[in-house]
């Protein structure tokens, strides 16, 4: 291992293929990624961009058909032992033994890291409080919560003391409540221990809390930079409109020179468009159907805005 690397994981060119004749799929086609060391990395793309086979190739769980992949500076392939010794990995389909107790949990996972009893004794109160599980060591995994489920497997897979975190999708399905809580607690592990954290996430709340967002799609990296960078990708200008009556309001901007795109959020209207020097017309527009413009301002858009208008253009050259 190459102590002095700043990066903590980084692939080059990696290409898996499954299936055979035409029936092949190219879960990854030609991938190139780096994470830095200590920054909380994100992973968006639709279904089937590849996303969690990268990280099980990552892990040395798959191996790749062409390219390389490094973690820690160790090989994917001549050293996933180690790797696997200083990553925590959540998996899309991770599931606690349902029928240990959250304590049970954590004993079984140090167990399988083959932790001295020393060492994991000293751990499991430190996790308990990190994840705020002290006051359910008895209760079976089986009898959890979502949320609680989620956090119990967070600290399973710190019960190592792990150095990189790869997370697929560790909050899917769970409530807004619960979701914020488990990031509270990454960021963290980010900022208190300085692990490095790489998350695919179907969420776009949780991509703008990454240092980083990877945009995947069909196998490739097609975009790689901060939230802001990403939204600043966006050609155009955003205006928040608040029409009364707001009936009919974006019918009558259709199709208006310099207006790009119209989108509803509840009473009011995202209007893209090519400058803000548009407002007046579309103020005008809005007149003519008897419709008045009560409030208009610029805003920044957000980074669901900017994945779907990058993906539609993705789509729309591939």
């Amino acid at each position: 291992m190459d102590s002095g690397n700043q990066l903590a994981i980084e692939a080059v060119d990696l290409i898996k293929v499954f299936g055979a004749h035409q029936s092949q799929i190219r879960a990854l086609d030609g991938l190139t990624l780096s994470v830095n060391r200590g920054e909380v990395f994100g992973l968006i793309g639709p279904d089937g961009a590849g996303k969690s086979t990268l990280t099980r190739t990552l892990l040395g769980l798959l191996l790749p058909d062409e390219g390389s992949s490094r973690v820690l500076g160790w090989d994917s392939l001549r050293s996933a032992h180690r790797i696997r010794g200083r990553v925590g990995y959540i998996a899309q389909e991770f599931s606690l033994p349902p029928d240990l107790t959250v304590i049970e949990n954590l004993r079984f996972f140090a167990d399988v890291h083959g932790l001295p009893r020393q060492r994991r004794e000293a751990m499991m109160p430190e996790l308990l409080a990190f994840s705020g599980l002290e006051q359910f060591t008895g209760r079976l995994a089986a009898r959890l919560s979502g949320g609680m489920k989620k956090k119990l497997a967070l600290a399973c897979s710190l019960i190592h003391s792990p150095d990189v975190l790869l997370l697929d999708e560790p909050t899917l399905g769970v409530d807004p409540v619960s979701r914020r809580e488990f990031w509270a607690l990454l960021g963290r592990l980010n900022t208190e221990r300085q692990v490095t954290v790489m998350v695919c996430t179907p969420y776009m709340d949780e991509a703008e809390r990454c240092s980083r967002v990877g945009l995947m799609y069909q196998g490739r990296m097609v975009a790689a930079d901060t939230p802001a960078a990403i939204k600043a990708r966006l050609p155009t200008h955003l205006l928040e409109l608040t029409p009364r009556p707001y009936r009919h309001a974006a019918e009558a901007l259709i199709g208006l020179d310099g207006v790009l795109e119209v989108q509803r959020y509840g009473r009011l209207l995202h209007v893209f468009v090519e400058s803000p020097r548009a407002q007046a017309d579309i103020e005008r527009r809005l007149a003519l159907q008897d419709i008045e413009c009560v409030a208009c301002r610029q805003i920044a858009p957000r980074m669901e805005q900017a994945f779907v208008w990058l993906m539609s253009r993705i789509e729309g050259t591939s």
